[in-house]
């Protein structure tokens, strides 16, 4: 169980951590900041995956579950969203 509370309060700190950093940069530098939180989201993907190659309780199944969705709707949403941005840059 005490893994379980570390990966959590370690969860938890990423989030309020991360919020406060990108609540801070300008609008800008969004683009190539959300290329960066892609990659990030990637291996957070591969972490979850690896989870379930170890024998885990059902919490943890859970939770890992959870990353999976979270992670992949990011990455997936990341990459149509700097798709569309990169075609505003191409010409006509």
């Amino acid at each position: 169980m005490s893994n379980l509370l570390l990966m959590v309060v370690v969860f938890i700190a990423a989030f309020i951590l991360g919020y406060i950093l990108i609540s801070r940069i300008p609008q800008l530098l969004h683009t190539p900041l959300m290329s960066m939180t892609n990659a990030i989201s990637a291996i957070t993907l591969l972490a979850a995956l690896i989870l379930f190659s170890v024998p885990t309780t059902a919490g943890e199944k859970i939770l890992g579950s959870i990353a999976i969705i979270a992670a992949t709707f990011n990455v997936v949403g990341g990459f149509v969203i700097s798709d569309r941005m990169l075609k505003f840059f191409k010409e006509k």
